[in-house]
């Protein structure tokens, strides 16, 4: 699957959590840890966890 921020956006939305910054990096950075914390609670899958790390990890 090819998948882009638009893609964790969304994810993210789901939980009410909106990622807004100018700078791109602390926005991928902001949006890592966010996912990061869904996963730790137990919100989301590991695969939701891993593809959104890779598609941030890429772009970062």
């Amino acid at each position: 699957m090819n998948k882009d921020l638009t893609h964790i956006n969304a994810l993210l939305r789901r939980f009410g959590i909106y990622v807004y910054d100018r700078d791109e990096k602390n926005k991928l950075s902001l949006m890592e840890m966010e996912v990061k914390e869904l996963y730790k609670h137990g919100l989301i899958t590991k695969d939701e966890f891993t593809e959104a790390l890779l598609i941030l990890r890429k772009r970062g």
